[in-house]
């Protein structure tokens, strides 16, 4: 592909909604690289709760923004290239909506178009305790060759903070699309 690349970003209606404005923030440093960010309602409803952002914060930090219902959006095409898309965080609901193509929204039917086109599908899935339902949804992803990476915090790399757990997770994410995270700590054993 040339020009810049584009990474996907969808945020759907679960907790941890600050991992999403990590990782946008994070992708402006990165050059060469652009974002795509469709946001379901649930996912504006969970940003306001927890976040408190005035209108047009998030979007300032994405390259592009979409509108959940426009369904003829450029990520609704598999011709509109990407290296791929991650959701951050990913309620069960959407989980469940990609895992049986059920593509009702935007962020959906771009998940669904990552599919079909063979490009890497990162979802943060964000739920605890797991169902039974949730862990078979995810399982149906895995063998599709989704990467289920639910935001689990660590404490082998010596956090100080909260801050430094998010980053961590960030920096697993954007590894997963090839690129290094300046303050991503690797293990060094």
């Amino acid at each position: 592909m040339s020009g810049p690349k584009r990474l996907v970003v969808g945020i759907s209606g679960a907790s941890c909604a600050n991992l999403a404005i990590r990782l946008l923030q994070a992708m402006r440093g990165q050059e060469g690289w652009e974002t795509d960010l469709v946001t379901t309602d649930g996912a504006r409803r969970t940003l306001e709760h927890e976040l408190h952002l005035a209108p047009g914060e998030l979007e300032a930090l994405a390259t592009r923004i979409h509108d959940v219902r426009n369904i003829g959006a450029t990520i609704a095409s598999g011709t509109y290239r990407t290296e791929g898309m991650v959701v951050i965080p990913c309620s069960m609901k959407t989980v469940a909506g990609i895992a049986h193509g059920y593509s009702e929204n935007l962020l959906l039917r771009a998940a669904d178009v990552t599919l079909k086109e063979r490009r890497k599908l990162v979802l943060l899935a964000r739920e605890t305790p797991l169902s039974v339902i949730h862990l078979q949804n995810m399982l149906t992803l895995a063998t599709m060759g989704v990467v289920i990476m639910p935001p689990v915090l660590t404490s082998y790399h010596g956090p100080a903070s909260v801050g430094d757990m998010e980053d961590h997770l960030v920096g697993k994410v954007m590894a997963e699309f090839g690129m290094e995270y300046e303050k991503f700590r690797r293990w060094k054993g």
